[in-house]
């Protein structure tokens, strides 16, 4: 017994200052960003996107993320007063996380929920690759431990590429694949609304996505949609012992 609480104190140790808090994640810094903003298939204007990012950045500050060190980003800020989100664009996400990474000891978590392509997600008027995403964390958050979600089709496309020992990658779909649920009238995206789900209960981030991914499943069969998405889960060698240190609170 001895010999495995010396193992979780010295993990415990090696994990940045904030990581020690009342709140393992009240020093990370957080970046939550809805790319796009219309309609699959109509093209039309949906709020499906700033939905996402308005609930996951609420359920995320309840599991004990510190809204200080959270941005918001949506491709019309204007219309959002109440979580005020910055523009959607390269320049102000790299200038944002790079600020956050400055002042907090933390991890780094990182979201995007927007429509996707096999060359990347949609940000705004452009796409972001993998390649550019990877360069931005590593300018960033370096070698802390770093959480990237990618509710996105073909989203996989980001695994290979982001993967790394201190890294988690969670996707919405193979690199091959659609995800579902980014219509005129869906209030999220499937991926979303059980990550939206599954949080709440969830232990740690390594409980979190299983529980997502085979929410989807449930949700894809439900709903007869295929070819099923099959959201991808990634995590890095360093960081599969430090997860499970890391509880969300409960609730």
């Amino acid at each position: 017994m001895r010999r495995g609480l010396a193992l979780v104190a010295a993990l415990l140790a090696l994990l940045p200052g904030g990581a020690r808090a009342a709140s393992p994640f009240a020093d990370w810094a957080a970046i939550v960003v809805a790319g796009d903003y219309h309609a699959a298939h109509t093209n039309n204007p949906t709020e499906t996107f700033d939905n996402a990012r308005r609930d996951v950045s609420l359920a995320f500050e309840r599991k004990g993320f510190t809204a200080a060190n959270l941005r918001q980003f949506s491709v019309r800020p204007e219309r959002y007063a109440d979580s005020r989100p910055l523009k959607a664009e390269f320049k102000p996400i790299y200038e944002s996380l790079r600020e956050l990474t400055a002042r907090t000891r933390g991890g780094c978590l990182i979201y995007f929920t927007s429509h996707g392509a096999p060359q990347g997600v949609v940000v705004g008027e452009g796409v972001m690759p993998p390649g550019m995403l990877d360069q931005l964390i590593g300018a960033t958050c370096g070698d802390r431990p770093t959480v990237v979600v990618i509710s996105a089709c073909f989203s996989g496309v980001f695994v290979p590429v982001l993967e790394g020992p201190n890294r988690m990658i969670l996707t919405a779909a193979r690199r091959d694949r659609s995800s579902f649920g980014c219509g005129e009238d869906d209030k999220y995206p499937y991926f979303d609304t059980c990550l939206l789900r599954e949080l709440p209960a969830a232990r740690d981030f390594m409980a979190l996505g299983p529980a997502v991914q085979a929410c989807v499943a449930r949700r894809e069969v439900e709903t007869g949609m295929r070819p099923p998405s099959e959201p991808q889960l990634s995590i890095g060698v360093r960081l599969r012992p430090i997860l499970p240190l890391l509880n969300f609170p409960p609730g």
